[in-house]
């Protein structure tokens, strides 16, 4: 089960952004300032999210009533983060409003933020990140919990419940996001959805992004990553694939039109791949004569390995490789960098779900043939 993503990365590809025909500020400046009380020893400094990396401003001079206040030039939608003492972070999204920050260490819970409208915004995010990563806390210590003691139906359960709270957090941040209007503080929260899963709710984002910032680095760059992965949304015809089976011959993937498909990228060295093989041999005996296929391309290196994993696991549908792991010529045209992998096709042979196992390809399974 994966954590959620941080803002401080987010950043990396949300600077310079908005998603609002606002106006920039007259003079190009505007006020950082704000008071901490109950502050412990340490000082507050000030740092702007780049391209690469955050980057530090300078240390805040705080008064002896814990008041401090900084200017800094803005010329476009720019994100920054405060940091109180080492102890708190507080992330800013700045254009054309001075900020004010008042915390107070004896209420850790607690924060207030005044003026700009889009760092306002920013604290919802922040409620929802805290919120999800303390009930994926309580998923993975009951994971482990079962995963110690062996209890394969344990397992399962905890499974189906991270799929499905990993749903809920992506409706609610989308959610979030429609909630925020015009502010642009809402591509902080672009990296919190799946683009996979996502897709045509981040497309139409940043297209609306690219139409009011024409020529902004960021968005394009965005946009070039949307681009890229369009040609393998759902909805989208999958791409031929074409390699040699076991025996040398070419098999062609769209040759297995007419049935539904689940394409899996494998290998004999995966672990996870090999682990959920069982589940996937009890699926494919249970559907394959309604109608389900699985196009098994192996990342693997030596063909010894890939046949003996096929033998060992009891595999017997179609499989291909041309043995060249990650610089597989399908691996490129799916852009897979990580496996299992998973793209299931209609009898169209378009794309209608990815990264489809264990309890997920059973539900989706069962959904199309039962």
């Amino acid at each position: 089960m994966k954590k959620i993503l941080s803002l401080s990365f987010l950043a990396v590809f949300t600077i310079l952004v908005s998603c609002g025909s606002r106006q920039s500020n007259t003079d190009g400046k505007v006020l950082v300032s704000g008071k901490v009380e109950n502050a412990p020893a340490g000082v507050v400094v000030l740092s702007q999210f780049t391209e690469s990396r955050p980057k530090v401003l300078d240390t805040l001079e705080v008064n002896s009533k814990g008041e401090f206040e900084y200017e800094v030039a803005v010329d476009s939608p720019t994100f920054y983060e405060l940091n109180l003492y080492g102890q708190r972070s507080v992330r800013l999204a700045l254009l054309d409003e001075n900020v004010q920050v008042y915390y107070d260490f004896s209420k850790p819970e607690e924060i207030k933020i005044e003026g700009s409208q889009d760092s306002q915004e920013m604290l919802k995010l922040e409620k929802l990140m805290n919120d999800y990563q303390a009930e994926v806390n309580k998923l993975n210590e009951a994971y482990y919990e079962a995963m110690s003691s062996n209890n394969s139906d344990a397992i399962r359960s905890i499974q189906e419940q991270a799929m499905e709270l990993e749903a809920q957090q992506s409706e609610k941040v989308k959610a979030t996001i429609e909630s925020m209007g015009d502010s642009f503080a809402s591509l902080a929260a672009v990296g919190l959805l799946n683009p996979k899963n996502d897709f045509p709710f981040l497309d139409q984002l940043v297209s609306d992004l690219n139409e009011n910032y024409p020529n902004t680095k960021s968005i394009l760059q965005l946009k070039q990553q949307l681009d890229e992965m369009r040609k393998l949304s759902v909805g989208q015809p999958a791409p031929e694939i074409e390699l040699p089976n076991p025996q040398g011959e070419m098999v062609k993937l769209s040759d297995m039109k007419g049935k539904y498909v689940l394409i899996d990228f494998w290998a004999a060295w995966c672990k996870p791949c090999r682990q959920e093989n069982p589940n996937l041999v009890r699926m494919y005996n249970l559907y394959k004569d309604k109608g389900f296929e699985v196009f098994g391309v192996s990342l693997d290196r030596t063909k010894e390995d890939w046949l003996k994993a096929i033998e060992d696991d009891g595999l017997t549908w179609t499989h291909v490789s041309d043995l060249q792991y990650f610089n597989s010529k399908a691996a490129e045209t799916y852009q897979i960098n990580a496996i299992p992998a998973t793209y299931m096709l209609d009898p169209d042979g378009k794309i209608i779900a990815k990264d489809l196992r264990g309890p997920s390809l059973e539900n989706k399974l069962a959904e199309i043939f039962d």
